[in-house]
């Protein structure tokens, strides 16, 4: 899996970015800030207490979970943890979620089975059920707050594979499309992943979010064509950069998020 200190960017630049909080949607038409969280440069946002989002994989050995699902699944988990009511307002993750997004936003997965993911279900967060994969996401943590039943957890040595082909995304709604060009192992992938739909919740007006959460955050995670991805890229649409910490160059376009509200806004722009 993948401990993954990406930073997703839109691009190119100058391109829409979300501010602090997210529940305050930023217009498309708006340049990122100087202190954005997606900025691959060093921003003040590096001179905050830095936090990271955990999330942990259930990777039973006789019943691993499928490569596509996981992915799903840990995008929706970051929705779930993003929009449960604990993490807004005067909730009880209000504090950590904001402390998190003034800093970078950073996402780790970590893989268990057995016992480990018994002891980890035990900690506060919420658990995801996609078709097959299981992600348990907790509230953010400071980098070295991690507690031990979750600091043990291994972050690499496992990867995913789909039984077969992985079916075509449904492009009547929300669709994450994966860089064609990058070879990421599972982890790195449903970080980024995470990043997409982040981005994507942060850019919806408040009743599409509300739409998507009633309906359990419907996605599909795909990988594009060589000549879609190109089009995607420069389509207007919330697309996550990396920072290079793990696996692959810094600012590599990792995934665009592709949702049907921001499909609509981002159409004037193409024109």
């Amino acid at each position: 899996m993948s401990n993954d200190n990406t930073s997703a960017s839109p691009a190119p630049a100058p391109a829409p970015g979300p501010g602090p909080e997210p529940t305050v949607p930023v217009p498309a038409s708006r340049p990122a800030p100087a202190d954005s969280p997606f900025e691959n440069g060093r921003t003040n946002r590096d001179e905050a207490p830095q936090y990271v989002l955990p999330l942990v994989v259930r990777i039973e050995k006789a019943a691993p979970p499928a490569r596509a699902d996981a992915l799903r699944t840990a995008a929706r988990a970051v929705l779930t943890m993003l929009s449960d009511e604990r993490s807004t307002g005067e909730g009880e993750w209000a504090r950590a979620v904001r402390d998190w997004q003034d800093a970078r936003i950073r996402k780790v997965v970590r893989r268990a089975r057995g016992a480990e993911w018994r002891r980890a279900a035990e900690l506060p967060g919420v658990t995801v059920t996609g078709e097959s994969a299981e992600v348990r996401v907790f509230p953010p943590l400071p980098l070295d707050g991690w507690p031990k039943e979750l600091a043990k957890l291994q972050v690499s040595g496992t990867d995913l594979d789909d039984p077969g082909p992985p079916a075509a995304p449904d492009l009547a709604g929300p669709v994450l499309w994966l860089n064609p060009e990058l070879d990421m192992s599972a982890g790195k992938a449903m970080a980024q992943a995470g990043h997409g739909a982040q981005l994507a919740w942060w850019e919806l007006p408040e009743a599409e979010r509300q739409a998507w959460r009633e309906a359990g955050f419907p996605l599909s995670v795909a990988t594009a064509g060589a000549e879609r991805w190109r089009e995607l890229v420069a389509s207007g649409l919330p697309v996550v950069r990396d920072a290079g910490f793990t696996e692959i160059a810094p600012g590599s376009c990792t995934v665009v998020a592709d949702h049907p509200a921001l499909r609509r806004r981002a159409e004037p722009m193409r024109r």
